[in-house]
């Protein structure tokens, strides 16, 4: 690989893509361990060391109601869908270490990596890969899809106003998480 291939912001040349609002959640959330199988980690050669966030440009809606059904009650607000930045590389972080088990709040799978010191930047459009990937600026950041931008309008529609926008979401039942778990 020649230098002209390498980003030319500072940031990290390798990134790891993560699902919204996940990728939002490490780089303002708080959300200090990125969960991944131990096959996950081996394929896609993750190792410690400084690594850029690409917020990948997939989001279904019923990922979007799980995590804030499981962010709210750590006082974490994401923001809507249609605000959420995606297909782009939104900041770095520094991968501490990589561990199997862990009392952290944010561990919930087979190994995971610990992360430090997220530093957001100004959304940079890049494709995604899955692992550590070679990143370089591409393309533009992902549109809204429509149901991003109806979230949580009653009646679906720009026209109807919301009123109490700053009341917590609610669900009458737990959104299904990954895999069918609440």
């Amino acid at each position: 690989m020649t230098d002209t291939h390498l980003p030319k912001t500072g940031l990290p040349p390798l990134a790891r893509s993560v699902r919204q609002p996940w990728a939002w959640a490490i780089i303002f959330g708080g959300k200090t361990i990125e969960n991944r199988s131990v096959g996950a980690i081996r394929a896609g050669r993750m190792v410690p060391g400084p690594i850029a966030i690409h917020a990948a440009a997939g989001m279904r809606e019923e990922e979007y109601r799980w995590a804030v059904a499981k962010l709210q009650p750590r006082g974490i607000t994401i923001p809507r869908p249609d605000a959420l930045v995606r297909r782009a590389i939104i900041g770095q972080v520094r991968v501490t270490e990589i561990i199997s088990e862990s009392d952290n709040p944010w561990f919930g799978g087979d190994h995971g990596l610990v992360l430090a010191d997220p530093f957001p930047v100004e959304p940079i459009p890049a494709a995604g890969a899955l692992g550590y990937f070679e990143w370089t600026q591409s393309g533009e950041c992902a549109a809204p899809l429509p149901w991003m931008r109806t979230y949580g309008v009653p009646g679906g529609d720009s026209a109807t106003l919301d009123l109490f926008p700053d009341a917590p979401q609610a669900f009458r039942d737990a959104p299904k998480g990954p895999g069918g778990r609440r």
